[in-house]
């Protein structure tokens, strides 16, 4: 038969205590017997109940913490039922005259009872001031009793105040519901005025959706719209590589542009040149014109004075015609006379004869005049023949003149036809001209390599430079070669080899020139370390007409073209 000893618990220490708290569920360690656990000690009090102390475990801990145990062992210590048990079951083991093991034991055994006793007065001490909390708290809950129920006492009151009220309300809102009534029947009128409004709202909305169909269609159509957009983008994207391959091409075919320039050029001043002519033969016909119209003029003076010239012979025949009707009656009147004479008196015959001379020497007076008459009409109609023919050369020069006038006017609109071609075609050149440079580019470098002197080692075998021979890089490209036989390529617009002369390279720097005579700002500097040729290629050898540099040859085309546009109107200003 066992002893009860056996079956215990171990003992623990607080540290092993603590931990086997740890590992416990928080129900297990805390689920104490409700009823009141009896034992004796070993001073016979009866111990309360663990279910209060377990219940208040809280205010227990807090008092717990605030007393010590004896040494090293002050600390916080909870017991459960079991371990309280074990430990009021446990008997002292040891041999039987071993007693100092059994008062080790038995000291242990009173030091774990202290430690129990006063967590079972912290208990005891922290369920006191609990009870304490809760009749104060029981008495502020009697007091706050009473003053609900005078309040309440009060809300009573007032609620029966209210429902006087209610009541007169009621009866209020029976009248008024008598009102609604009728407003209702009022209201079924107007739902159903409304009802026939949803009707036609539904109709709109149906015709709204075929609408947002219609929408959701068009919809559609711009997503595919978007679609071919984006497809035109990427088009647009190998278009603009393929004008990057025919901007390499159009730099290939600059040459036969400028040769084409050139014989514009050409054809630009051999039409100055029919210009000139042109302008001269207008001049001759202007001097033409104004000695015919000298002519003309000399013509209406003579033809003033011939008219002038037959109203004298008009009027001196009309004085002769006058003269010799007096003549006539004169005659007559003496040939009466003689017969009167022959009749009357019969005078004598000298009288007859001197009458007779008298006579004879009247008809000659008139037969010459009759000549003189007679000239003049001859003089007269010569003078009316001469007046004809200078009516008739007169409108010759006239139409003569109405046709060299119209001559000029149309090699005016000729010459102003070429003036605006030639204005069209500079502007169409500068144009072209400026694209060009633009597709090759705005800011240009272009690299020329000076031959090698004496002092930089020419005679030796290995080359420093080379010049690459892709398509790519070719013309544009430049090889520097180091002794370990490594390569540095470099790459430019233009490069010039050694070879290169001065015009050569003024070649590709006088397009620049022509754009800076057609008003665009141009900048050519040259940079580089000492002796490499700057100098050289700037302003060269000006004795030397194939060794000039850039900037004579510069001012020599500036100078040359603005004499060559002088012609055209164009006035060049330099400062």
């Amino acid at each position: 038969m066992t002893s009860r000893n056996q079956n215990k618990p171990p003992l623990r220490s607080p540290s092993n205590k603590n931990s086997g708290l740890d590992d416990k569920p928080l129900d297990k360690r805390r689920k104490i017997g409700t009823g009141r656990m009896v034992g004796t000690a070993g001073t016979g009090r009866v111990r309360q109940a663990f279910a209060l102390v377990n219940n208040r475990q809280d205010l227990g801990t807090n008092a717990g913490n605030s007393v010590g145990t004896e040494g090293s062992e002050c600390g916080t210590v909870e017991f459960t039922k079991e371990e309280v048990e074990a430990l009021l079951n446990e008997k002292i083991k040891g041999k039987k005259f071993d007693l100092k093991g059994k008062m080790e034991q038995m000291n242990d055994h009173i030091k774990k009872l202290k430690l129990c006793v006063k967590w079972f007065q912290e208990v005891e001490e922290g369920h006191i001031q609990e009870q304490e909390k809760l009749r104060n708290t029981l008495e502020s809950s009697q007091r706050k009793c009473t003053e609900t129920e005078v309040a309440m006492k009060n809300k009573e009151e007032e609620l029966d105040a209210i429902i006087t009220q209610l009541k007169m309300n009621n009866a209020s809102l029976q009248e008024n519901l008598a009102k609604e009534e009728s407003e209702k029947l009022d209201a079924i009128e107007c739902h159903r005025r409304e009802k026939e409004a949803r009707a036609a709202a539904e109709k709109l909305q149906a015709s709204l959706r075929e609408e947002l169909g219609k929408a959701e269609e068009e919809k559609l159509s711009a997503n595919q719209r978007l679609t071919s957009l984006n497809d035109m983008y990427k088009r647009l994207q190998e278009y603009n590589t393929s004008l990057q391959q025919y901007n390499s091409k159009l730099q290939t075919e600059l040459a036969s542009a400028n040769e084409s320039l050139k014989r514009v050029e050409m054809e630009k001043t051999a039409i100055v040149g029919n210009l000139t002519s042109l302008r001269s033969h207008y001049n001759s016909l202007q001097d033409q014109l104004t000695s015919s119209r000298a002519s003309q003029d000399e013509a209406l003076k003579q033809k003033e004075t011939l008219g002038k010239e037959v109203g004298c012979l008009r009027g001196e025949l009309q004085h002769l015609r006058e003269d010799r009707d007096k003549q006539l009656t004169h005659a007559q009147a003496l040939t009466a006379e003689i017969v009167m004479y022959k009749d009357s008196t019969g005078k004598s015959v000298a009288e007859l004869d001197s009458l007779r001379v008298k006579s004879n020497a009247l008809e000659e007076t008139c037969s010459s005049q009759r000549e003189q008459i007679r000239i003049l009409q001859h003089q007269l109609a010569a003078a009316n023949e001469k007046l004809k023919m200078a009516d008739l050369s007169a409108l010759e020069t006239r139409e003569e003149f109405d046709e060299k006038k119209r001559v000029v006017r149309e090699l005016q609109d000729r010459l102003a036809d070429a003036e605006l071609q030639n204005i069209e075609g500079e502007k169409l050149r500068k144009n072209l001209h400026n694209t060009i440079l633009e597709l090759k580019g705005n800011i240009r470098v272009f690299c020329r390599v000076r031959p090698l002197l004496p002092e930089d080692g020419a005679g030796t075998e290995r080359a420093v430079i080379s010049y690459p021979t892709s398509m790519e890089s070719l013309g544009r490209g430049i090889d520097l070669i180091q002794s370990a036989g490594q390569k540095y390529p470099f790459t430019f617009d233009q490069v010039f080899t050694h070879e290169a002369s001065q015009q050569d390279v003024f070649i590709e720097i006088s397009q620049l020139v022509q754009s800076a005579l057609d008003g665009y700002k141009v900048c050519i500097f040259a940079y580089g370390q000492t002796g490499s040729g700057k100098t050289y290629t700037m302003m060269g050898r000006p004795e030397a007409p194939e060794q000039k540099g850039l900037i004579p040859r510069s001012l020599e085309q500036i100078f040359q073209t603005s004499q060559s546009l002088s012609a055209q109107g164009w006035k060049y200003k330099m400062q």
